[in-house]
């Protein structure tokens, strides 16, 4: 019996996990802490809905309304001057520890707490033991946006003192602190299966992005794109059970510190000390999961307008490389674009105000767009490259006097690696006159110095043999695009005859196919004797007839 019940046990945890029904037990969890019954008295989190001193106050005669609190629970709240808020509360807040300790202190307490009306205004005291402390003064800032007189404010602040001590001895008994104790330990054996849960779901979420990640760049953009997104969903959501299972031990540490009366201050404590970092970490990650998803939006919306058979590797090449282009800048365009906004909005909830420096911003940008206008010309120049696919990520381009395969480009700059392994920045302003030795299609152009004394028809035969023969190879075939033309004797130089071939290829096999021809050829030249040109000066000795013996006549 017991072992079937383990068994089903497993199979709906199992079942938890691959459905991702965790999601419904955390919510659940947390409800159930977090709306406990007040007749339990059970205080889970503190009374923050006044944030009022949260925050740095611009002007000095402002008016707060702040909390008085015993255990770390607000009994009332007290208003007063910005610039005497901390002298005023302070003094409340040392005179209700004295009371409390009193209280406390004794195991049958009883406490009279009194109103005495001085210069119109109450004030509260409070005697225990024979020992009688005046609690505050009741002034008309306490009452000023509450709609009621000084008089009812202080039989408030009585009733609510009474009960506060009341249930601050109650929570000091050992049957309380007992019974708190267990409930504990059920909150700390929860938060260790639902992180147990969490954890497998984790692990199994970063298996699956590992896989997704792992693509091959041969196959077809489409394919690449419709996992580059997958990629970026699973990342958004591998996040997002990160900050759950964060969340959920930061939740399950102050619901344990607030059932105890002696620590339940150091919920106040602990959020009052995070409350900036929380604010502008929940911002961050917002940017940063908004970022992700429009990466996501970007690759989804780029794969639908191509259709697979379209963006195969054997077809439309071009198309690919300027659809990974316009992909790549979107993306930079969207960081950016975010990451602002990202900004402005994390300056404005920890309460700035930032529509003066929205307004300086724009003065800024005003005298940065004057003196930085080579900038402004890289950017549009860079625009109108991407926009009329002059080249691509890719490409193998040149530039003025450097050329190299194109790594990155954006809208400020254009970065190639040279054949010498060198990495070429090139801003795009200066970017007047391309040359594209990879746009659709490439060319070998192919220059065959053969000797004057040969036979001029059996050498344009045999290279004519050549290029056939490789265009029936399996392999060279599907570099070769077209046949190769034997464009015959180009020109006649002093050291001997330029043959010219010309062999369209894939784009950046030119030189793949330049070099096997060139050995082919030389291989066949070698097998009939015939000989290429090689540059060399002849020296040609003749006899002067005007001469004898080697001296000129007279």
């Amino acid at each position: 019996m017991y072992l079937n019940i383990t068994r089903k046990s497993i199979k709906l945890v199992k079942r938890i996990i691959r459905k991702k029904y965790v999601y419904i037990f955390i919510g659940i969890f947390l409800t159930c802490f977090l709306t406990l019954p007040t007749k339990a008295q059970v205080y889970v989190f503190p009374d923050l809905t006044n944030t009022n001193n949260w925050l740095p106050q611009s002007e000095k005669n402002a008016e707060v309304s702040v909390c008085i609190r015993l255990d770390g629970i607000c009994l009332f709240q007290v208003t007063t001057k910005l610039e005497n808020v901390s002298e005023r509360v302070g003094l409340i807040q040392n005179r209700l520890k004295q009371i409390s300790y009193l209280y406390f202190s004794q195991k049958t307490p009883k406490a009279i707490i009194t109103k005495k009306m001085i210069n119109n205004l109450p004030n509260i005291n409070v005697s225990i033991s024979e020992q009688e402390i005046r609690l505050m003064t009741v002034t008309t800032l306490d009452v000023k946006n509450e709609g009621v007189d000084t008089a009812t404010k202080a039989n408030f602040i009585i009733e609510r003192l009474e009960q506060g001590l009341k249930r601050g001895k109650k929570e000091r008994e050992g049957i309380y602190l007992l019974k708190k104790g267990f409930i504990s330990a059920a909150i700390i054996g929860s938060l260790l299966v639902i992180n147990f849960l969490l954890s497998r779901l984790v692990k199994q979420l970063s298996s699956s992005r590992d896989r997704v990640y792992k693509y091959r760049s041969s196959q077809p953009i489409s394919t690449v794109l419709t996992r580059r997104e997958q990629w970026n969903i699973k990342e958004v959501q591998y996040r997002l059970l990160q900050i759950t299972q964060g969340g959920i031990w930061f939740a399950g540490t102050l619901i344990i510190i607030g059932l105890f009366p002696y620590t339940r201050i150091g919920q106040i404590w602990l959020i009052n000390f995070l409350r900036i970092p929380i604010r502008i970490g929940i911002v961050s990650l917002g940017t940063y999961l908004v970022i992700r998803t429009s990466y996501a939006l970007i690759d989804k919306f780029s794969s639908i307008l191509f259709n697979q058979d379209l963006l195969s590797i054997d077809s439309n090449q071009r198309l690919q490389l300027r659809l990974t282009t316009i992909s790549l800048v979107a993306r930079s365009i969207i960081t950016i674009i975010w990451i602002v906004i990202g900004i402005i909005v994390a300056l404005s909830v920890i309460g700035i105000n930032v529509a003066p420096l929205l307004a300086g911003v724009g003065i800024l940008g005003v005298g940065v767009s004057l003196s930085s206008q080579n900038l402004i010309r890289d950017a549009i120049n860079g625009f109108f490259i991407i926009v009329e696919d002059q080249y691509a990520v890719g490409d193998v381009i040149q530039v003025g006097d450097f050329s190299g395969l194109v790594e990155n480009i954006n809208l400020r700059i254009t970065q190639l690696r040279d054949p010498a392994g060198r990495l070429v920045t090139v801003p795009n302003s200066e970017v007047r006159i391309v040359a594209n030795l990879s746009s659709n299609w490439s060319r070998a152009d192919l220059m065959i110095p053969v000797a004057y004394e040969i036979d001029v028809d059996k050498a344009l035969k045999i290279v004519h043999q050549v290029a056939q023969d490789m265009m029936q190879d399996k392999f060279w075939k599907n570099n070769i695009l077209d046949n190769p033309e034997i464009l015959g004797v180009d020109s006649f130089e002093e050291w001997g005859l330029i043959i010219r071939v010309w062999i369209k290829t894939r784009p950046l096999k030119q030189w793949e196919v330049s070099r096997e021809f060139r050995r082919r050829l030389k291989v066949d030249f070698d097998n009939e004797g015939l000989p290429l040109a090689i540059r060399q000066q002849k020296l040609f000795l003749t006899h002067d007839s005007s001469s004898k013996n080697g001296r000129p006549l007279a």
